[in-house]
């Protein structure tokens, strides 16, 4: 069986950035993505046929400019799938939605039936937030949305919420749920080095890291005002930004308005250096604009301070909240009182038996329910139960950019 996967945002282990659909590629094993290059390239990274093309793109890029790589990356990644031969499947993965007209394409004109993976809601977001306003390039992008789903041979979405609502546009698709994943192999729970603490001027602080997009559905001037009301309390509370995105330059623009001593912002980075950065982290502060449908995600970084064994402090309602509360993970910290964060962790960093008992249930969860091997699986299960065909490594194409 030869499936061809497609993702924009294809990532390798080597740079900054999700890893979902590398590791579901190398679990089936390949793809057509996107890179920022002036020309198409065809390469083995570490073992998978990745097939990028040239379309730029960047978190800061406004909302037309972005809409302009959607559909560039669109045509061009379905020109690129005719010249591949033999497919019996295509996978692919959004954001952008428009990927879905690639798979929806390829299955009018070739018969190749297709899967479509959901992690955000899209257009739903941009229209809560009120980025896309207009009745009329509403109606017609959510019947472009359901008509990709229905089209579908089965919809995966990366939580319970997001299937609910794909439920609502397209009632008799077929979804499953398979949410993110954990990479338990690569993040581990460790004690803090002593070095890391001394490089990033965190020692004998509790440190409290946000790591990841910095737009505005990440909403981060809560974190600033949580910070703002620590620095006031006088306490050890510190906090670390790592992230990249169209509001970053703002949100430090802000900070320094604040004076925040309390709070760095530390170059966007891959894996390895971000394993560093979690080392001397006790919490993980995942972060969401208070619109309702944000709290439907499947974040990356809430399952990465899993794997590595963090308190989890979430802002917002929903699935994930539910999970951290159930399980003592963390806490809910309500955005509209910044000085939750520090009426919550205050007392823990007076008592670390507390911190570190939930520290060790988070790796606990990240183990049993959301390991990138128990995540591959489950997919494998998917689509074998769907088609009767084993899928076996080098039958697996990216396509991405």
């Amino acid at each position: 069986m030869k499936i061809l996967i497609v993702h924009q945002y294809f990532n390798t282990p080597e740079s900054a950035g999700p890893l979902r659909s590398y590791y579901l590629a190398y679990g089936l094993k390949s793809n057509i993505t996107a890179h920022n290059q002036k020309c198409s390239l065809e390469k083995e990274v570490q073992g998978l046929k990745v097939h990028y093309l040239p379309v730029y793109y960047d978190n800061s890029l406004g909302f037309l400019a972005r809409i302009i790589a959607f559909t560039k990356f669109a045509w061009l990644a379905y020109q690129k799938a005719l010249c591949i031969s033999g497919v019996n499947l295509c996978y692919a993965i959004s954001t952008p939605l428009s990927v879905g007209w690639v798979a929806r394409k390829l299955k009018a004109n070739l018969g190749i039936p297709y899967f479509f993976e959901v992690g955000d809601l899209w257009p739903e977001a941009p229209i809560q937030m009120g980025v896309v306003n207009s009745p009329w390039i509403i109606e017609r992008i959510k019947r472009f949305e359901k008509s990709i789903y229905v089209g579908a041979d089965q919809v995966v979405a990366l939580s319970p919420g997001i299937k609910d609502s794909i439920l609502i546009s397209a009632p008799n698709c077929q979804v499953s749920v398979i949410p993110n994943m954990s990479d338990c192999q690569f993040f581990q729970m460790e004690p803090k080095d002593s070095h890391l603490e001394n490089m990033f001027g965190v020692n004998d602080k509790m440190v409290v890291t946000y790591f990841g997009a910095a737009g505005r559905a990440n909403h981060l001037e809560y974190l600033l005002d949580a910070a703002k009301y620590a620095q006031n309390a006088n306490n050890t509370l510190h906090f670390l930004v790592v992230a990249h995105g169209s509001e970053l330059e703002r949100i430090k623009k802000l900070a320094a308005h604040y004076n925040l001593k309390n709070l760095d912002f530390l170059p966007y980075c891959n894996r390895k250096e971000l394993k560093e950065v979690l080392n001397v982290t006790d919490a993980v502060y995942v972060s969401y604009a208070d619109v309702p449908i944000l709290a439907t995600g499947s974040p990356n970084k809430y399952f990465d301070g899993l794997a590595a064994g963090k308190l989890m402090l979430v802002n917002f309602k929903g699935w994930l909240k539910n999970i951290t509360e159930r399980h003592q993970l963390g806490f809910y910290v309500d955005p509209s009182r910044p000085e939750i964060v520090t009426e919550i962790l205050g007392p823990i960093a007076m008592n670390r038996a507390i911190l570190l008992r939930s520290q060790r249930k988070a790796r606990v969860i990240a183990e049993t329910f959301f390991s990138r091997e128990l995540t591959v699986q489950k997919l494998l299960k998917s689509l074998n139960n769907k088609h009767q065909m084993v899928v076996r490594g080098p039958e697996v194409y990216t396509l991405t950019a």
